[in-house]
């Protein structure tokens, strides 16, 4: 399952995109300091375009991962899709790629999956505040692997195309027909180690 992605996305592409798309965004007054970053992990500060309360559109910098179900247990960093709805909190979360891993001894085989013919894409994901109230966080959604994925890993994280980006914040789709994986050929996959 993807427990790492990077964003290599400068501020000006977001606000490009999101223009083109007609998405309307709540973006902060001033430009945020966003490095380029090879490797998001669990419980790391990221990027999200996340529909509030009130209908609007805002971007903010969240902590990937719910807290724990159970005392000790690890950050909720996926999510299962299938078969549920998914009324309030939905976001988008822009990445450059994504990494999944195999093999059973460290270090683990690294396999890179960028979205093909475009420098960057969003995974449909879930925020919520953090229970103790402490901030916010956010999780990625996952799916049945798409055939690009499926030689790799038996699950994958659910990629949106740019068409959809709005139908996901919106509620103007249900979710079976935007939860659902790329076909064949959507993402380039490279050996990293």
């Amino acid at each position: 399952m993807c427990n790492d992605y990077g964003n290599h996305i400068p501020y000006s592409d977001y606000l490009a995109a999101f223009s083109q798309t007609r998405i309307p965004v709540k973006w902060p007054r001033a430009a945020p300091n966003l490095e380029p970053r090879e490797d998001i992990w669990p419980t790391d500060p990221a990027p999200v375009i996340r529909r509030l309360e009130d209908g609007t559109n805002d971007f903010a910098v969240l902590r990937w991962g719910f807290p724990p179900a159970r005392p000790k247990g690890a950050p909720v960093i996926n999510f299962r899709s299938e078969g549920r709805r998914f009324p309030v909190g939905r976001c988008l979360i822009p990445a450059s790629h994504f990494f999944e891993f195999t093999g059973t001894k460290s270090p683990k085989e690294k396999w890179k999956f960028t979205k093909a013919e475009e420098d960057w894409f969003c995974f449909a994901g879930l925020w919520r505040p953090m229970p103790d109230g402490t901030g916010e966080a956010f999780t990625l959604l996952t799916t049945e692997p798409g055939p690009d994925v499926a030689p790799i890993h038996n699950r994958q994280v659910v990629v949106l195309d740019r068409a959809h980006w709005l139908a996901w914040l919106d509620l103007t789709r249900p979710e079976t027909e935007l939860l659902r994986p790329l076909p064949a050929g959507s993402l380039s996959v490279e050996k990293i180690r």
